[in-house]
Parts: C-alpha cells; structure tokens; sequence
C-alpha cells in the first residue's frame, strides 16, 4: 500500500496551494479581473482549471520520481526537491499577490522569479530522472505564457494602478 501511498501524497501537495488559490481567485474574478483591462489572446476563464489540474498533477509525480531515484530528502534530490519547493510556494503565492492584493508589479516580478526557479528545478531534476525534468516543460511553457500575460496586464493597467495609489496615499 505504501509504494501507491508516496507517489500519491507527491501528487496532491501542489494541489494543496493550488486549492487556497483558486478560492481567492474565484472571489476575484468577477469583482476584479473581469473589469480590468486585458489583451485579447487572453485565454478564457475556463481553461485555467484544467490545465492547472494538469499541471499540479504532473509537477507532482515528477517530484515523487526524483525523491524516489534520488534518495529521498537525504540523498541527491536533497537540492532539486529544494528548488522544487521553493517554485512551489512562489506558485503559490502568486495568486495572492495578483488576485488578492491586486499588486500586479509585484505579481510580474514574482512570477519572474517563479520562471527561474523552475527553469532551476528543471536542470536540477534533469540529473536524478530524465523524465521527471521532461515531465515539467508543459509546466515551464504555461508559466512562460502567464509571465507574458502577467506583464502585459500590469502594463495596460499600471496607469490605473499608479492612479489609485496616489489617491489611497
């Protein structure tokens, strides 16, 4: 049972995050995101979910296969389950930063570092499994298209942003 429970418990941890997310962003989306301005290749709303699910799912199986070809936490995964994790909690701390607090400068520089600490954990990975760092391109790719929608969001609103800051000051 434990061989089934380990793979398992590495793919519902991104989930975890993802799930506080998807409630900030839910309260958000028609309150907020829905009255800003947003270049027309954004995708629709409903696409986010699934492709999240995918995502969180495969991000998590590829860690199981480094901590399991790797030696766990002692061995030598120690360092890409570490970048693992820290492009973990910065996944999840974007969705607070953009939705919640609506800092989309910060957000654009956030998932700046996000990009790079995936890109670390790809190379990371690549050494222990092959497929676990294969296994997160898709991943790499989505983020590299939210960068891009990330920052140009905040370009198109930072006007209004810079405006809304002065008056609160």
């Amino acid at each position: 049972m434990s061989e089934y429970l380990k793979p398992a418990a590495a793919i519902a941890l991104p989930f975890l995050g993802g799930a506080a997310g998807s409630v900030i962003s839910r309260t958000n989306i028609s309150q907020w995101y829905e009255n800003i301005k947003c270049p027309s290749w954004r995708p629709p709303n409903y696409i986010f979910g699934p492709v999240w699910t995918a995502l969180y799912g495969s991000m998590g199986y590829a860690s199981y296969l480094v901590w399991r070809d790797g030696g766990g936490f002692q061995g030598e995964a120690a360092l890409p389950l570490a970048l693992y994790g820290t492009q973990l909690a910065l996944n999840w701390a974007w969705t607070p930063i953009f939705f919640g607090a609506h800092r989309l400068g910060l957000a654009t520089i956030e998932i700046g570092c996000l990009w790079g600490t995936i890109v670390a954990t790809i190379f990371t990975f690549h050494k222990v499994n092959a497929t676990a760092a294969h296994i997160l391109f898709p991943y790499l790719g989505w983020v590299t298209f939210a960068s891009v929608l990330t920052f140009k969001i905040w370009r198109m609103n930072k006007d209004d942003n810079e405006e809304k800051d002065s008056k609160s000051s």
